[in-house]
């Protein structure tokens, strides 16, 4: 069946159907990662977008239910240039097109992903809609009508809408979810820590009752200025002493917390092969990233570091306080799908738990 992806500015991109055949929306982005589409498509920071992999083939290892990152999918559309029929993994449980159908995922293949990329990286992430069977004129007509993509709800849409613990270590961690993914949580309990995890909305008082030893600000969708609700718990914590970890969107909303702004990106940042570059030690890692926004650095209050840079581009990627046990990355350190090179992100967290010794001062 033929399909249409129709960008906001009129371009018209042809392909044939796949997983639900139907019509949806959303905001279209690249991922250059050769790995890791399960991952993507549940991976609530990819709410309400639409994804194009520019890897060649996707599917050949199939799907499965233990690497899922939430309890559905997100994203609204995936298009690919070739899809394969008869994936070969021993994990392998359904086929990728199955997949999609039964999750109510409208995609495309045969899509000429190279130009679509190359479109998108010239004029930037735009919304799209996907459509089997349509008229390509009157698509691209009702594509230049969408809406912004974007906006308060995104994060309210994907938090939880009430607390839960996760874990059974000695100590317990307080979480924001903003849209976490499930091996954030996975990787702190792997520390041996209890993991209580608290709707984005949560307050400070809320994220420090009983005996918590640290406050980790996951990551999430969309822009970080529409979660400013968050800011002020933020503030209250940071006041406490209480140690900090901030993960892509909780990088975000750490920085605009203290003082720093955040800037939409042309085409962001989607994959798991970008170089990042820690200033202490000149030591570059190949990290997995999923965000539309940067931190812009100006603003940011002077006690604050710059730790890590994209090698890319230059943004900021990571910061820690001179003085508070607090830091932030841009990158995603537990790494399903990705590399590793940044796992001791959560060690490092660890230590500074350790050498705090869980005693702050609450006030």
């Amino acid at each position: 069946m033929i399909a249409y992806l129709a960008l906001k500015d009129g371009t018209v991109f042809k392909g044939k159907s796949i997983g639900l055949v139907g019509k949806a929306s959303g905001e279209v982005v690249f991922n250059t990662s050769m790995t890791g589409y399960q991952e993507m498509l549940t991976d609530p920071s990819y709410e309400g977008q639409m994804i194009v992999m520019t890897y060649p083939m996707v599917g050949n290892y199939g799907t499965n239910h233990k690497d899922v990152q939430s309890s559905r999918c997100h994203a609204k559309g995936l298009m690919v240039t070739e899809l394969c029929g008869q994936p070969s993994n021993y994990r392998a449980e359904k086929k990728l097109h199955t997949y999609l159908v039964e999750n109510g995922v409208v995609g495309m293949k045969g899509v000429d992903t190279r130009s679509l990329t190359l479109h998108i990286r010239s004029w930037g992430t735009m919304p799209g809609i996907i459509a089997c069977e349509a008229d390509p004129s009157a698509l691209a007509e009702e594509a230049k009508a969408l809406p912004a993509f974007g906006g308060p709800e995104l994060v309210r849409s994907v938090t939880t809408e009430r607390a839960y613990e996760a874990g059974n270590g000695p100590r317990t961690v307080s979480l924001f979810d903003f849209g976490v993914k499930a091996n954030v949580i996975d990787s702190l309990v792997n520390l041996g820590l209890k993991v209580r995890v608290l709707p984005a909305w949560a307050t400070a008082e809320e994220a420090l009752e009983g005996d918590v030893v640290g406050v980790v600000l996951s990551n999430g969708p969309g822009d970080p200025n529409d979660a400013s609700y968050a800011l002020g718990p933020i503030r209250r914590i940071l006041e406490t002493g209480m140690p900090v970890m901030g993960i892509c969107l909780g990088h975000q909303l750490l920085g605009l917390a203290t003082g720093a702004g955040a800037v939409r990106m042309k085409f962001g940042h989607r994959g798991a092969n970008h170089p990042v570059r820690d200033v202490e030690t000149n030591r570059c890692y190949i990290t997995s990233q999923n965000h539309g926004y940067a931190l812009d650095p100006e603003g940011l209050w002077d006690d604050w570091k710059i730790t890590h840079y994209n090698l890319h581009d230059g943004t900021v990627e990571g910061m820690r306080h001179k003085r508070l046990p607090a830091f932030s990355v841009q990158f995603h350190p537990e790494a399903f799908p990705g590399p590793g090179d940044t796992s001791h992100i959560f060690e490092r967290f660890m230590s500074i738990v350790d050498e705090r010794g869980g005693i702050y001062a609450k006030r």
